[in-house]
């Protein structure tokens, strides 16, 4: 089965409302997709990547061979809960941690900033049209994770190396496409879930993991796009249900609107419950 593909040059023609749509359901029904034709410069993400994967060769690959991470795996059996990755994180929003992790290139770091600011663009961008396709205010996502410093964001590196035994070890998370960008609107273990909770649960967090391999590694350069640290996070009250209202008041109202659309239903419930009902119109 293949995860759906969002096309966004298909959003500045005929094609939008259907590739509108096609995001809607993705985020509705899968919690992820693959966004085509992004805006990021693609031999920028390959710099990246192999800026990644120079720094890992030369400083981390004999380190990780040689830690208690991969000593467990020879002594333990096929139940071991090993958590078979090599990483690190780079804060870049509100404040940068950049310069404090040790031996970083001053390439990797020029590219990775360069790749971020690009990448918080998108970011801002897809929220916007996942606001438009809530009936949201087209900022309401990024004014939501934005508490008192702007949202936060950072990237994990993780290089998954080849395992001697891909068996004994746990699923990872894989953020990785040769070309694309997989897009994950939360992972389960980022706490909260964030975009799930804003939506009221109609656009659902996933997980999501890739096994280890014993034939080759893999990259995965897994930036987030998280809110600040302060922020406060509900869901947005235009997608909640209508409430402090009497069952009696409902059933009037569905008397004489029961082939009406239910959302239309709702509304006036809403507006019923707050004192302003009109009617449907």
């Amino acid at each position: 089965m293949e995860i759906p593909v969002i096309d966004f040059d298909e959003l500045n023609d005929e094609k939008r409302r259907k590739t509108m749509e096609l995001l809607h359901q993705a985020c509705e029904k899968w919690g992820f997709f693959k966004i085509e034709n992004h805006g990021i410069d693609k031999k920028l993400m390959e710099k990246v990547k192999h800026l990644v994967n120079s720094h890992y060769e030369e400083n981390l690959k004999e380190r990780f061979y040689e830690s208690e991470i991969a000593k467990a795996l020879e002594n333990k059996g096929n139940n071991s809960d090993i958590d078979w990755e090599s990483s690190f994180f780079i804060w870049h929003r509100p404040t940068s941690n950049i310069d404090e992790i040790a031996n970083l290139s001053e390439d990797l770091r020029k590219a990775m900033d360069e790749y971020i600011a690009q990448l918080v663009k998108l970011a801002e961008k897809l929220s916007r049209l996942m606001c438009e396709n809530l009936g949201l205010e087209k900022c309401f996502i990024k004014e939501a994770f934005s508490g008192s410093k702007g949202p936060s964001v950072g990237t994990k590196v993780a290089k998954y190396p080849q395992c001697p035994h891909p068996q004994q070890v746990r699923g990872l998370r894989e953020h990785t496409d040769a070309g694309g960008i997989i897009l994950l609107l939360q992972d389960d273990q980022v706490p909260g879930d964030q975009v799930e909770v804003l939506s009221n649960g109609r656009y659902r967090s996933t997980l999501h993991r890739v096994m280890a391999n014993e034939n080759g590694s893999r990259l995965s350069i897994a930036t987030f796009y998280n809110p600040a640290g302060d922020a406060i996070i509900s869901p947005a009250p235009k997608l909640l249900y209508p409430n402090h209202f009497s069952f009696q008041d409902y059933l009037k109202l569905y008397a004489t609107t029961k082939f009406s659309d239910k959302g239309l239903r709702f509304e006036s419930m809403k507006k019923m419950a707050d004192g302003h009902y009109n009617g449907l119109t």
